[in-house]
C-alpha cells in the first residue's frame, strides 16, 4: 500500500488578509504557507506516518546524522493557478524521478514515485489558497526534501530518516534577471567531477556553491558559470540553472549530462526544440569556442533553464582579464520564445500536447 497523508488542519492559519498581503509581493522563497508534509523511515518498519500537518520547527538532535555529514536531498516544483481557478503541477514525474536518483546517491530510502507526488499534492489541497492568481505571472513554489535524522556520531547511512515537503509564494528567482543576467567564469571554483555529486540535488553541492556565488556578486554578475577545470575546459552549468546557446545555424547546444544536474526544465527545453526550428544537439562546449563563436556571432542566444528561473537570458560573460556581450547584449528571440512556450503551457494558455501538466485541485 502505497504511503498516504492524512490531513491535520492548522487551527491557527494566517489570517487572510495577511495572506493576501504576501502575495501581492511574496519575493522568492521568502514566505511559506500553513501547513507541511512529513512522513518517517526507518530500517526496520520502511517508510510510515505520513501526514500534512501545521508548518512548524523541525526538532533535530545534536548528534543527527544531517548536520555531521550533510545526508540531505531535495527537489524544486511549481504549481500554477489557471483561469478557471484550477491547480496545475508540472512534469512532478521527473522531479519524482530525481528525486529517486538523489536518494540513492546519498544512500536514503527511495521514497516511490507515487508517495512523493502523493505528499506533494496533499500540501497543495491543504494549502491552496496560497497559490497566487492566475493573472499575477507568480506560483507557489514547493519544496520536497529528505534527511539523516538518526543520532550518531560515524560515517554510515543513517537507519533513521525524515520526509518533508513545505511551499512558498513565488516571484521572480532574480530580482530584474527576467531581461537577462549575467555570469562570472569562475577561475577558483568547479562545481562536480566524475563519480562525485553532481547529478544528485543535495545541500552540499549548494553549500559548495555559495562562495563561488559571492564571487560572482563581487565582480558584478548574478551567478557562476562553472567550467570543467577552473577557468579552463567545458562548461557544466550555472550556480543554479542548466545552460544553452542557440547557434547562427539553428542549433539548440547544451552540455550532456554526466556531472550536471538534470533539470526538468533542461529536459522540456530539449523536446521543445523543434517546434522552435532548432536542432537539440548535447555536447561539450569549451569555454574558448564559446568565447570566439560569440565574437563572431555564431553564438547568437545564451540561456539559462531551471525551475526557479525557467528560461532566464544570458546577456553576457566575464572572467579574469576578459568580458565577452552575448549576441547584441539583449534577450534572443528564440530564448523569448522558448519561455513564452513553457510557461504558456504551465499557466494554461497554450495547449499541453506533450502532456506535462496534472491537476491536482
Amino acid at each position: 500500500m502505497s504511503l498516504a497523508f492524512p490531513l491535520h488542519r492548522n487551527e491557527s492559519p494566517l489570517p487572510d488578509g495577511d495572506r493576501e498581503t504576501i502575495l501581492a509581493a511574496p519575493g522568492f522563497g521568502q514566505y511559506f504557507t500553513d501547513h507541511m508534509t512529513s512522513a518517517s523511515w526507518t530500517a526496520e518498519a520502511g517508510w510510515h506516518d505520513g501526514k500534512v500537518t501545521a508548518l512548524a520547527p523541525i526538532t533535530l538532535h545534536p548528534a543527527a546524522a544531517v548536520l555531521h555529514y550533510a545526508q540531505e536531498i531535495f527537489e524544486g516544483l511549481k504549481a500554477f493557478r489557471h483561469a478557471d481557478g484550477s491547480i496545475w503541477l508540472f512534469r512532478p514525474d521527473l522531479n519524482a524521478r530525481r528525486f529517486a536518483h538523489s536518494a540513492r546517491r546519498l544512500a536514503l530510502p527511495v521514497l516511490d514515485e507515487e508517495a512523493f507526488i502523493a505528499s506533494v499534492e496533499a500540501l497543495l489541497r491543504a494549502d491552496e489558497s496560497w497559490v497566487p492568481s492566475h493573472d499575477s505571472g507568480m506560483s507557489l513554489y514547493l519544496r520536497p526534501f529528505m534527511y539523516g535524522a538518526e543520532a550518531f556520531l560515524g560515517v554510515r547511512p543513517a537507519a533513521q530518516v525524515s520526509y518533508h515537503v513545505i511551499a512558498s509564494p513565488a516571484a521572480s528567482y532574480f530580482s530584474g534577471g527576467g531581461s537577462g543576467v549575467t555570469l562570472w567564469v569562475s577561475s577558483t571554483y568547479t562545481r562536480a567531477a566524475e563519480g562525485g555529486t553532481g547529478r544528485a540535488k543535495c545541500g552540499g553541492n549548494y553549500a559548495a556553491s555559495l562562495a563561488a556565488q559571492v564571487e560572482a556578486h563581487e565582480n558584478g554578475c548574478h551567478q557562476v558559470l562553472y567550467l570543467s577545470e577552473p577557468g579552463r575546459g567545458y562548461l557544466e552549468e550555472s550556480g543554479t540553472m542548466n545552460l544553452f546557446l542557440v547557434t547562427d545555424e539553428r542549433e539548440l547546444i547544451t552540455p550532456g549530462l554526466g556531472t550536471i544536474l538534470d533539470g526538468v526544465t533542461r529536459a522540456s527545453v530539449l523536446e521543445l526544440a523543434a517546434e522552435h526550428d532548432l536542432k537539440a544537439v548535447e555536447r561539450q562546449v569549451g569555454i574558448d569556442e564559446l568565447r570566439e563563436r560569440c565574437a563572431s556571432g555564431s553564438i547568437c542566444e545564451m540561456f539559462a533553464a531551471g525551475t526557479a528561473a525557467v528560461i532566464t537570458p544570458i546577456l553576457g560573460i566575464k572572467g579574469e582579464g576578459f568580458e565577452q556581450v552575448v549576441g547584441g547584449g539583449e534577450p534572443g528571440g528564440s530564448t523569448l520564445a522558448i519561455r513564452d512556450h513553457i510557461v504558456g503551457i504551465q499557466r494554461g494558455r497554450l495547449a499541453d500536447s506533450h502532456r506535462w501538466l496534472r491537476r491536482v485541485v
